[in-house]
């Protein structure tokens, strides 16, 4: 049979049926430990019983009806949601392209209001913000660009981590309206910044006028060891964006905003037709019960520091381990080499896990992680580490 599904993936040779937990199984029956999660989607694991009694009753009541009428679960939401974060408003879409779509059109129509005839927003290096144009735009990797060109106008782009790049930019363009920046670059090889770096930036959108828009699509919902990183700052952002988490695994994205940029936005100026129906809003709220009422964003950071220092242990004196780093269950190893080789390895020995900016083996557990699990995929993964590391490397092209 011809297959039907535009080749858009490169997909493991492997179909999960069910989960459970942190753990999932194949058709023949084996099991695997789920080190990735959906790419930070399924925080809570897999079929977890709150949401799917969420999911069942609202199923069986109402799922859909558009944003022409008032939805009580999207409402419920968003006030949750708002207190929470210490917003004042939110747009609910379908996933984290949408959120930071919302959140580049806020800051244009911002910069509008403020006189700014073509407003520009400041963006990363190495930075991954989404697949729609804009929001491919904004991306900082080439590779996910090339063949879309013409690109959107409207962005400038500096290194990440690099306060002086932004300090310079602020003082040779007066088109600029925002930042949109990850507190943790996930995509781009999990990137923690300087301890001064999101103050710092906060400062400098104050001093200008600036929005800064934080993309919290990957480090939110209790990922990083806090309920959202940039608390882990102590600042507070005018715009914040969140998905992946945030219903564990039904689609929705959400765009917060505070102060002038909760106002702007009005009707007719943006709008989703499934966005915040009744049956992702269910999922989200029961998400959000679990998180706070099992204490799961302390227990992130606690299964984060085990992991870390499992790793640290487990591979310190192992030559081309070039950095254990990350925040909570974020968590990179680099290599000194590609390592793509090391997904399918993985696979094989029952652990699933992903690799970034080639050569960073990309760890998001589920925050239900147990002790024993997480000490399971720190003795599995540092074998397969070692033994990778062990096989000299494929001679370079011209060697």
């Amino acid at each position: 049979m011809t297959d039907p599904l535009m080749a858009t993936y490169r997909r493991l040779p492997v179909t999960f049926t069910h989960g459970e937990g942190a753990w999932l199984w194949d058709q023949a029956g084996t099991r695997y430990l789920d080190a990735l999660a959906g790419i930070a989607v399924c925080g809570l694991g897999h079929a977890h019983p709150a949401v799917r009694e969420a999911l069942c009753d609202q199923a069986g009541s109402l799922v859909h009806t558009s944003n022409l009428y008032q939805i009580a679960a999207q409402t419920e939401l968003g006030a949750r949601l708002t207190a929470l974060a210490g917003m004042d408003r939110v747009f609910f879409g379908n996933s984290g392209a949408e959120a930071n779509e919302a959140a580049i059109k806020l800051a244009r129509l911002h910069g509008h209001h403020q006189g700014v005839e073509k407003p520009a927003i400041l963006v990363m290096e190495n930075s991954f913000h989404g697949r729609t144009l804009a929001t491919l735009t904004a991306t900082g990797n080439r590779k996910v660009q090339a063949g879309f060109e013409p690109l959107v106008q409207g962005f400038v782009r500096v290194p990440y981590d690099d306060l002086a790049a932004v300090e310079t930019a602020g003082a040779n363009r007066h088109d600029l309206v925002a930042i949109l920046v990850e507190p943790i670059q996930g995509e781009g090889g999990i990137r923690v910044p300087a301890a001064d770096y999101l103050p710092r930036l906060r400062e400098i959108c104050d001093r200008h006028g600036w929005l800064l828009m934080l993309d919290e699509i990957q480090t939110g919902m209790g990922r990083t060891g806090k309920l959202f990183a940039h608390q882990h700052s102590g600042i507070q952002p005018d715009v914040m964006t969140l998905a992946k988490g945030l219903a564990n695994g039904v689609p929705i994205g959400a765009c917060l905003a505070r102060g002038a940029a909760a106002a702007v936005f009005g009707p007719g100026t943006h709008g989703s037709t499934f966005g915040g129906n009744p049956l992702a809003c269910r999922a989200a709220s029961a998400v959000l019960e679990v998180i706070e009422g099992e204490g799961l964003v302390a227990q992130a950071a606690e299964r984060g520091e085990q992991l870390q220092a499992g790793f640290r242990q487990a591979l310190a004196h192992q030559p081309g381990v070039l950095d254990i780093r990350g925040r909570g269950l974020m968590i990179g190893i680099e290599l000194d080499r590609p390592c793509a080789d090391l997904v399918a390895q993985a696979l094989a020995a029952g652990l699933l896990i992903n690799v970034t900016a080639d050569r960073v083996i990309r760890l998001l557990p589920p925050l239900i992680l147990e002790p024993a699990q997480a000490d399971l995929l720190v003795g599995g993964l540092a074998r397969l580490i070692g033994d990778f590391l062990a096989t000299p490397p494929p001679p370079a092209h011209g060697g």
